[in-house]
């Protein structure tokens, strides 16, 4: 039925789906926006055409530009990926207006899952259990607040389309209501063009576990197992696992058939995932299905021995399934990570830069599996969602696979900007992953009552010793001992400063401490030795800045220039982008009036919304930036003039 294929997708999901694709021997089209022209899914493929500028919605979102693609390039079937269009019933739609073979459901059945309370109406009566809410049409704020206190708190606040978290607020007192519905309402609308809501009662402390389902075009439906999703942040998935170590066969037999269910219920064809919250009686209760293939695809993947693409690829033309229920097999336990550019320490705000080191191939080893959609010299830009990478780690058991997952986040160190790794290494280890009690909300909990999960880690001596000979370093030799050529270098990591004794030899030394020498750095792998051990590490410069990687923990130190840099950023009058993305919402014009503490401006980057708020009372004296204009990290936004009287 096809024979070349267009990925309407970007990063490492791009990556993946092309490299099955051609194993099958299917040609493969990739599309690029301005920003991803040099973008590793662009080299990958067999042809490449570009789409329009970096802004998501000139581009990725653009469908005509999607559809002349293929057409230019003479492609015959389209694969959405994840993300961007897959769940858009309208560019499914297109696609087979367009005489392209859409390779996911039938539109009808995206439309039918993407209302998620219509879906929850058929579901219910498709006997499927729902947990309950509001599903009214009556979209007024009175029309939902009359609503919410006949459910009862706590409660979300749900986009009525879409997905992945965006366009849901947790409620849990009666006057966080208004404002979390109005935030939801812009954020849907902004996502997803459509700003309708629902209310859902909340499971408190339930666990995620979703089913994953396959469906064909003869009405045939199976399920392969269940993931479990409960580590999540702001209702963002942050590990998953399969199958999960709370659920046992008989319930993944109940869950199953209940998710088969709902998918045949809506006619489906293809590979999809139904969602549930299980409570702490496990019971399941559907939360809503994802039309499309989940980002945590590859723990079902290693699992099951199932390549879902492939899968996806012989459902499209036309094949039944190649598996009854009962020929479904799992073997062992599959954990995924999520690796984001984003800073936990700084309230995990998106990060941008240049990829400065990335070898993801020193931590592959048996049972290892690494999607990305990056290499070194990538750029990582504001405009699309923060994933870099995906490291799953198969075992014979779960905590196997906890300690391969624990060893590749330390063996593949990405260097450049700063990203989760550690975080994720840390949460790996933290007893209530362990023994497998973490909730869908315990990682929000910990946040607010500031855990040391979130905390700076402390830097280790050896980091700055390190740091400093690295930074000391020259290749020339040097006649004379490196006593003599030893002076004092002053390194910055984190507003702390330290200055050590280095020398162009590659060592270095704290006052009354032993010294670190180094080896040998070589094409960025660095060998020391100190306190009588050699270690290894690995160090790129750029600049004045050293990016260091040292026991699963990632730096970048700078040497401290002796010239003061002009800074206003501290200014108070001034305020600026904390990073670099697009102005979403902008609250006040010149000559207005603010209090200490009004919120001024949204800056969104990577699917996060960042409010400024006025750190004191004053005057609007300029306004620099428009909704829509897009902003480079420190950008300055407004200027106010202070009230010296209004704190």
């Amino acid at each position: 039925m096809f024979s070349k294929i267009l990925i309407a997708n970007r990063g490492e999901i791009a990556c993946r789906i092309v490299r099955t694709a051609r194993a099958l021997g299917y040609g493969t089209v990739a599309v690029f926006s301005d920003a991803d022209e040099g973008a590793p899914h662009v080299a990958l493929a067999d042809e490449a055409v570009r789409v329009g500028p970096a802004p998501a919605a000139q581009s990725y979102l653009h469908v005509e530009r999607l559809i002349d693609a293929a057409r230019r390039s003479g492609a015959d079937a389209v694969h959405p990926g994840y993300g961007f269009l897959s769940e858009r019933a309208d560019f499914a739609q297109a696609c087979a207006d367009a005489g392209l073979v859409f390779i996911g459901p039938p539109p009808a059945a995206i439309a039918a899952m993407g209302d998620k309370a219509g879906a929850k109406r058929r579901l219910i009566a498709a006997g499927v259990p729902c947990a309950s809410g509001h599903l009214g049409e009556d979209q007024r704020d009175e029309a939902l607040i009359a609503a919410a206190h006949a459910l009862g708190l706590p409660l979300l606040v749900k986009a009525v389309a879409g997905g992945g978290g965006r366009g849901m607020r947790l409620v849990r007192a009666m006057d966080e209501l208004p404002g979390a519905l109005d935030a939801a309402r812009r954020e849907a609308q902004g996502a997803f063009g459509d700003g309708r809501l629902m209310l859902e009662r909340l499971i408190e402390r339930g666990r995620h576990i979703e089913i994953q389902v396959v469906c064909d075009a003869h009405g045939r439906g199976i399920h392969l197992g269940e993931r479990d999703c409960s580590a999540q942040r702001r209702r963002q998935k942050v590990i998953e696992e399969a199958p999960s170590p709370v659920i046992d066969a008989q319930k993944r037999t109940l869950m199953g058939a209940d998710a088969v269910a709902a998918a045949l219920a809506v006619g489906y064809v293809g590979a999809g995932t139904v969602e549930f919250i299980v409570d702490a009686q496990m019971n399941h209760w559907f939360l809503e299905m994802n039309t499309r293939l989940q980002v945590e695809h590859p723990v079902t993947e290693c699992i099951t021995g199932i390549d879902l693409v492939e899968w996806q690829l012989r459902i499209a033309a036309g094949e039944p399934l190649p598996l009854a229920q009962d020929e479904v097999r799992l073997s062992g336990h599959a954990i995924e990570v999520r690796l984001y550019a984003e800073d936990p320490v700084q309230g995990f705000a998106p990060q941008t830069g240049t990829v400065r080191h990335w070898r993801p191939e020193a931590a592959l080893r048996a049972g290892l599996r690494i999607d990305a959609g990056i290499a070194e010299g990538s750029v990582v830009t504001p405009f699309y969602d923060p994933l870099l990478a995906k490291l799953i780690a198969h075992g014979r058991d779960r905590g196997d696979a906890i300690r391969r997952l624990r060893a590749a986040l330390a063996d593949a160190p990405l260097l450049g900007l700063a990203h989760n790794g550690a975080f994720l290494r840390a949460l790996l280890e933290r007893a209530e992953f362990r023994e497998a009690r973490l909730h869908t909300t315990q990682l929000d909990e910990w946040l607010a009552a500031g855990d040391a999960l979130y905390a700076a880690p402390t830097v280790p001596e050896a980091v700055w010793l390190l740091a400093a000979a690295l930074l000391g370093w020259t290749s020339e030799p040097v006649s004379r001992p490196a006593s003599l050529a030893m002076a004092d270098l002053t390194l910055e990591l984190a507003g702390e400063r330290r200055t050590l004794r280095a020398g162009p030899g590659g060592a270095a030394a704290a006052s009354g401490g032993e010294p670190l020498v180094v080896r040998s750095w070589h094409d960025h792998v660095v060998r020391f030795e100190h306190a009588g051990v050699q270690r290894r590490a690995v160090a790129v410069r750029a600049g004045d800045v050293l990016h260091l990687a040292l026991h699963g923990q990632s730096y970048a130190l700078r040497e401290v220039s002796p010239w003061p840099r002009a800074d206003d950023g501290a200014r108070p009058g001034r305020v600026r982008a904390p990073v670099a993305g697009t102005v979403a919402a902008l609250r006040v014009t010149v000559g207005d009036t603010v209090p200490a503490g009004a919120p001024l401006v949204c800056v969104e980057a990577m699917k996060m919304q960042m409010w400024l708020h006025a750190r004191s009372a004053g005057r609007i004296r300029a306004v620099h930036v428009a909704p829509g204009h897009h902003v480079q990290a420190d950008a300055l936004l407004l200027d106010i003039e202070i009230d010296e009287g209004g704190g």
